[in-house]
């Protein structure tokens, strides 16, 4: 069992933002000894889990329905998945959108190197947009793709 100081420590989230989650019945099961809250593994999973799906998008009322749904058990299994599916489907696509995000820096990176070292962007200018060296052309090309 943990306190909610050591939880706080080890997931770098603020004592109050635990004690919020416990209030909006994120922690649905959560043992209390003299009023002390106590967290146990499955507090912990549950913690794990309401930090994941904050980070796919989900709003806090999204994440407490999903806790429910599990209370709820095994009718529930499609209801998680369906949601489940939806974020993974969003995070793909930001993912997606990230890596031309990443190529274009590293383009840009790689730009910027070659121009400092020629003392100008001449040469560059002459390789663009279609002659640049194999890897860089890939991620130039990348980066430049139009939205779908």
């Amino acid at each position: 069992m943990y306190t909610i100081g050591q939880i706080s420590e080890m997931f770098g989230i603020p004592i109050s933002t635990l004690r919020y989650y416990d209030r909006e019945g994120l922690f649905p099961d959560m043992q209390r000894t003299s009023g002390i809250r106590r967290f146990t593994e499955k507090e912990i999973d549950i913690l794990r889990m309401i930090e994941c799906l904050k980070m796919s998008g989900l709003e806090l009322k999204e994440i407490r329905q999903f806790i429910k749904w599990c209370q709820e058990g095994s009718q529930t299994y499609e209801k998680r998945y369906e949601l489940l599916q939806k974020r993974k489907t969003a995070v793909e696509a930001e993912l997606e959108q990230m890596k031309k995000v990443l190529d274009m820096i590293c383009f840009k990176c790689w730009y910027y190197e070659q121009a400092m070292k020629a003392g100008n962007e001449e040469r560059l200018s002459q390789m663009l947009p279609d002659r640049l060296p194999e890897e860089i052309q890939a991620m130039y090309d990348h980066a430049h793709e139009k939205p779908q």
